[in-house]
C-alpha cells in the first residue's frame, strides 16, 4: 500500500514539474524572435542559438545525469531530486518578471545551466523510483503511466497557454514550478533504498578502485568524483548485456532524431505555415492527447499481449512516418494529421526504459537509466550541431535548392536507423541483482 502511495505522490509530482515546463514552450519561440528579430517569421540567430543551447545543455546531461543516477542509488532518490526541481525555477522566474532582450538572455544563460541539471535528471529519478516500486512484469505498463502522466501534464500545460496571454503564463508556470518542489519535499516517500555505506560495498567502480589501488585509504578519496561513472564503468555496463548494447544504440537515434525535429520544427512552421503561439498550441493538443490516450489506455493493454519489443518497433516506425509528413506538409492542415501518429510514437520511450531496466539488477536501476539519459545527452550534442546549421540554410533566402523541410527529413533517417536496429532486438531473460557486479569483477 506504501509503495502505491509512493507512485501517487510521484506521479503528482511529475505531472506539477512537467505542467510547469510544457506550459512555456508554445510562447518560448514568439518570445525569443520578438527579443531577438522583432516582426520577423525567419531568424537565423535565434535557429543558432536555441542550437548552441540544445548542444551545451546536452553535453552538461551527458555528465550530469549518470552522476546523479549512480548517487540515487546509494542516497535516495527523494534527495537527488530536490535539486532539478529547484533548479526549473529560476528561468521561468525571470521571463515572468520581463521578456525583453536582456532578460531573453538573463533566462538564455539561466536555461543552459539549469537544464543540465533538470532535463534528464527528473526522468531518470522518476524511471527509477518507479523501477524501485514495480515488479519486472509490470514495468513496461508504469513507465508507460509515468509518460502518460507527462502527456497529461503537456496537454494541460499546453490547453492553459492556448489561453493565457504571454506574460500570465510565465507567472502561472513558475508558481507551479515552486509548488512541484515543495509538493515532493512534503509527501513523497523516498524509496526502500540502501545506506550510503552499504551500497558502496556492492558498487562495481569501487571495486575495481580497490583491487587497482590496495594501498589506497577509501576514507581520503573524494566521494563525489569516485560516484562519477567513467567511459570504462559504462563500456562494462554496455558489455553486459548484449539487449542493454542494441536499445542503447535505438535510444542514442531515436533521440538523435526526437532531438533535431523538436528543436527544428516550431522555426519551420513559423518560416513555412507563418504559425503563431496559438497554433503551436493547437498542434501540440493533438499530439498531447493523442499520447494521453495512448499511453493511459492502449499501452497498458497491449504491453502484455505484445510484449515491450514489438511496441517498440512499431513507436519507432510511427516516429519515421510523422517525421517524413511534417517534411513534406504542403499544407498547413498536414501537421495537423503528422500530430496524430504520436498515438504511437509515444510506446518509443517507455518501451526503451523497460527494456533496459529489465537487463540490470534491482539495486542498479538508477546506473541503468542514468547510462541511457547519458546516451541520449550524448545525442542531443550531436543533433543541434548536424541540423541546426541545416534549418537555418533552408528556411533562408540561400537555401541550395526549395526544400524547407530538409533538415528535418534528414532528422527522419535517424529515426529510420532506429527502427532498423530495433528490429535486431532479440528478447533477453531479466539480469540477477547480482549479475553485473559480477560481470564487473570479470573484467578487472
Amino acid at each position: 500500500m506504501q509503495q502505491f502511495l509512493g507512485l501517487g505522490h510521484l506521479f503528482v509530482t511529475i505531472f506539477l514539474y512537467h505542467y510547469a515546463v510544457f506550459m512555456v514552450i508554445p510562447a518560448i519561440t514568439d518570445v525569443t524572435m520578438g527579443a531577438l528579430c522583432p516582426g520577423e517569421d525567419e531568424c537565423g540567430l535565434a535557429i543558432y542559438l536555441n542550437g548552441f543551447q540544445q548542444a551545451v545543455t546536452g553535453l552538461g546531461t551527458l555528465i550530469v545525469t549518470p552522476l546523479v543516477g549512480n548517487l540515487s542509488d546509494e542516497c535516495g532518490r527523494k534527495t537527488l531530486l530536490t535539486v532539478p526541481l529547484t533548479a526549473a525555477i529560476f528561468p521561468l522566474v525571470t521571463l515572468a518578471f520581463s521578456r525583453t532582450k536582456s532578460y531573453f538572455y538573463v533566462y538564455y544563460v539561466l536555461r543552459i545551466f539549469t537544464g543540465m541539471v533538470c532535463e534528464g535528471s527528473v526522468h531518470c529519478l522518476a524511471l527509477a523510483y518507479v523501477a524501485d516500486n514495480v515488479a519486472e512484469g509490470q514495468r513496461a505498463s508504469a513507465f508507460g503511466v509515468l509518460s502518460g502522466v507527462s502527456s497529461a501534464s503537456f496537454v494541460l500545460g499546453t490547453l492553459t497557454a492556448r489561453f493565457l496571454s504571454t506574460s500570465t503564463t510565465f507567472q502561472v508556470a513558475a508558481s507551479v514550478g515552486v509548488i512541484a518542489a515543495v509538493y515532493m519535499r512534503a509527501f513523497l516517500p523516498d524509496s526502500n533504498m540502501s545506506s550510503c555505506s552499504s551500497s558502496n560495498s556492492s558498487r562495481p567502480t569501487a571495486k575495481r578502485k580497490a583491487k587497482a589501488l590496495p594501498d589506497a585509504d577509501p576514507s581520503q578519496e573524494n566521494q563525489i568524483f569516485s560516484r562519477i561513472p567513467s567511459v570504462e564503468d559504462i563500456t562494462c555496463l554496455l558489455r553486459s548485456s548484449t539487449t542493454f548494447l542494441q536499445v542503447a544504440i535505438v535510444a542514442f537515434f531515436n533521440n538523435l532524431a526526437e532531438s533535431g525535429f523538436q528543436a527544428s520544427l516550431l522555426f519551420y512552421l513559423k518560416a513555412q505555415f507563418h504559425f503563431n503561439k496559438d497554433q503551436f498550441a493547437d498542434l501540440m493538443l493533438i499530439a498531447g492527447f493523442a499520447g494521453v490516450i495512448s499511453q493511459l489506455l492502449l499501452m497498458p493493454i497491449l504491453a502484455p499481449l505484445l510484449g515491450e519489443l514489438k511496441l517498440l518497433t512499431i513507436g519507432l516506425f510511427a516516429c519515421w512516418a510523422h517525421i517524413f509528413l511534417y517534411a513534406i506538409s504542403w499544407s498547413s492542415w498536414v501537421p495537423y494529421f503528422a500530430a496524430m501518429f504520436s498515438v504511437m510514437v509515444v510506446f518509443t520511450a517507455p518501451c526503451i526504459r523497460t527494456i533496459a531496466s529489465k537487463q540490470v539488477g534491482t539495486n542498479e536501476q538508477g546506473k541503468a537509466q542514468g547510462c541511457i539519459s547519458g546516451i541520449c545527452s550524448f545525442a542531443n550534442v550531436i543533433s543541434p550541431l548536424a541540423f541546426t546549421p541545416l534549418t537555418a540554410l533552408f528556411l533562408s533566402e540561400r537555401a541550395p535548392f526549395h526544400f524547407p523541410g530538409f533538415s528535418i527529413m534528414c532528422t527522419g533517417l535517424a529515426a529510420f536507423i532506429a527502427f532498423l536496429q530495433s528490429i535486431m532486438i532479440r528478447a533477453a531473460p531479466a539480469i540477477s541483482t547480482d549479475k553485473f557486479i559480477n560481470t564487473s569483477h570479470m573484467q578487472v
